[in-house]
């Protein structure tokens, strides 16, 4: 049956077409949630580099409290996007349930382990002048954390089911309010009396209530309320929590290990003084620039390589994930050349209003670091692509053990770099990157090896008499 609809339906399934309906509101929304972290420091440079680089470190480590939840919530993507391919819509908002659940549960652990990450950045050997604002900074944003697990697991629904427009928009809305905010705290606009780094945080956490808002109104009073029994579906599921567990918690022990492991990155660049930690502070800006909206692309290709897999298509799947790189590639070229040809205007932006030696003393390095981010763009592309299809399909614990390990081994050579052979930012920014390509080579060596074509999350006995027309005709019409 499924086989006989796929011939009619309007986006060859697989497609760079189908792929784009799903992906370009995910990179939009992924955009506005790289605008909004680029403008908080962009904000902040102008007060000095000890703001900026609070923020990103300050910021980052908050982050870093929630992304085993984040992960093990947002698994839920591919969940929902398997019982949608299998016909079974009325189990998509119970996924989103035990997501909450899962959030409400999360929320006290991640506020009694604050006190002890600020003890760890008293011993941490960053600078005083950036430490106080760090500390601020990241203990105004942890109490707001259960904002940001909510969102994700409402942000598993749409994008499971393919409305990823929904997501977009709420991100949208985030974005515009917290620069806005932002704007007038940080800076102290219109009468405001400037708040500084504390304005930031504000900022950020307005900004995501009102993200959240939009996706609880389209949830509850949307179109798909009667067609999918959201309200019938607040109940602790316990066959549901339980894949969503199995399956998720490796995707959540990933996230929070390799943030863990990319905080720690900064860490060591921050401890080699100011100036490298402003060189690295900039750097890792436009990296994110780069990065995140490719991660817009690998939830498209979760959700429609979880989507084929519940209709027992892998080969449509891997056409999903070629797409996955087309598009990539081609926003990743366009990242290529600005960090490879205009990294000076780039690096500009971010000059403190107020004459800093630390800025132009740093500006040689950060220019070299910023136009090496361009050898391995490219390869960021394809990488999203692997990862998202491993995950669609549920290979999860693989993903996880090799990227964990991969991070954690990029950690001990930079603190054996710094701390033992004592060589340059340099040197270890060129170790770095050449690490980056191993770790996307070793991805594409999993993809091509097929096992993932043989997991099977769903078992249903009728889902291959499940027509999924559905689906394919509700995704062609977002």
């Amino acid at each position: 049956m499924a086989t006989e609809v796929i011939k009619h339906i309007q986006h060859k399934p697989g497609s760079v077409k189908e792929l784009l309906v799903i992906a370009l509101p995910m990179m939009a929304s992924s955009a506005c949630d790289t605008v909004m972290t680029f403008t908080d420091r962009l904000f902040l440079s102008k007060l000095g580099t000890a703001h900026m680089n609070a923020a990103l470190c300050g910021g980052l480590t908050s982050f870093l409290m929630t992304t085993f939840f984040l992960g093990l919530i947002g698994y839920g993507t591919a969940i929902v996007a398997q019982y949608y391919g299998s016909g079974q819509k009325r189990n998509c908002p119970v996924v989103v349930t035990q997501g909450m659940i899962i959030a409400v549960l999360a929320y006290p652990i991640i506020l009694l382990l604050a006190p002890f990450v600020k003890s760890l950045f008293r011993v941490s050997g960053i600078a005083p002048e950036q430490l106080a604002p760090q500390t601020l900074f990241f203990g105004i944003l942890v109490y707001a954390s259960i904002v940001g697990l909510l969102r994700s697991a409402f942000t598993c629904f749409f994008s499971g089911i393919g409305k990823t427009r929904t997501v977009m928009i709420a991100s949208l809305v985030a974005m515009v309010v917290n620069v806005g905010v932002n704007y007038v705290l940080v800076l102290g606009k219109f009468g405001v009396h400037s708040m500084g780094i504390r304005g930031s945080a504000y900022g950020t956490i307005t900004g995501g209530v009102c993200g959240l808002l939009i996706l609880i109104s389209a949830y509850f009073f949307g179109n798909k309320r009667k067609e999918y029994g959201i309200m019938d579906s607040f109940k602790l599921d316990t066959d549901v929590m339980r894949k969503l567990l199995k399956f998720g918690y490796p995707a959540g022990l990933e996230f929070v290990l390799n943030m863990a492991a990319f905080t720690a990155m900064i860490t060591l660049f921050d401890a080699q003084g100011q100036l490298v930690a402003t060189a690295a502070t900039v750097t890792f800006n436009w990296d994110m620039v780069a990065y995140v909206p490719l991660i817009g692309i690998e939830i498209a290709v979760t959700s429609l390589a979880g989507r084929y897999m519940g209709a027992r298509r892998p080969d449509l799947a891997q056409k999903a994930a070629m797409s996955g790189i087309k598009v990539g590639t081609v926003f990743s070229m366009t990242m290529f050349l600005l960090f490879a040809f205009m990294p000076y205007p780039l690096v500009n932006i971010f000059r403190p209003d107020q004459d800093s030696a630390v800025f132009v003393e740093a500006l040689p390095l950060t220019l070299f670091m910023v136009r090496l981010v361009a050898v391995y763009v490219l390869s960021e592309a394809m990488m999203v692509a692997f990862i998202g299809t491993l995950r669609g399909a549920g290979d999860t614990l693989w993903a996880m053990s090799v990227s964990v390990a991969l991070h954690w081994l990029m950690v001990g050579l930079l603190l054996v770099m710094f701390k033992i052979l004592h060589v340059s930012a340099q040197t270890a920014w060129i170790v770095m990157i050449i690490w980056i390509l191993f770790f996307s080579f070793v991805f594409y060596l999993r993809y091509k090896a097929g096992k993932w074509r043989e997991i099977r999350i769903i078992h249903d006995a009728q889902t291959d008499m499940q027509p999924i027309h559905e689906s394919f005709h509700e995704t062609a019409d977002l």
